[in-house]
């Protein structure tokens, strides 16, 4: 008889469980930024700055993701400076990048490079 009430209870709070956790797992979006590619012809660490704070050190052929709440997210890479030689940040601040997250999303992009300077270019998840 006792544990067969024991059984009850743990089996009626594994139900009781359910809902909170299905319900926390929607309140937020993932983004993953990748440093995968050889796009960035730079050995230099590369810090990306969410709301202008650092939030990731990237170096070449690694990723990072976040989860973040719903909404728009500001962007900005930025080189940092290192032990390599050549790593010295410029006297300008650079542009960032605006991204609005949904509940939910899964979204990634990888690190590019133009003329401008380094930017986040979409990427495909390849699950």
């Amino acid at each position: 008889m006792r544990w067969s009430a024991l059984s009850l209870f743990g089996f009626l709070s594994l139900f009781a469980a359910t809902p909170s956790v299905q319900a926390a797992g929607e309140d937020y979006g993932v983004l993953i930024i990748s440093r995968e590619r050889l796009e960035v012809s730079t050995s230099c660490e590369i810090g990306v700055y969410i709301h202008d704070q650092l939030s990731a050190r990237l170096f070449q052929e690694q990723s990072t993701s976040f989860n973040l709440a719903p909404g728009n997210v500001s962007l900005r890479l930025k080189l940092l400076p290192g032990q390599a030689p050549g790593c010295n940040p410029g006297m300008l601040a650079p542009g960032s990048q605006n991204i609005t997250l949904k509940a939910g999303d899964v979204l990634k992009f990888r690190i590019a490079m133009t003329q401008e300077g380094m930017y986040l270019k979409p990427a495909a998840l390849e699950y």
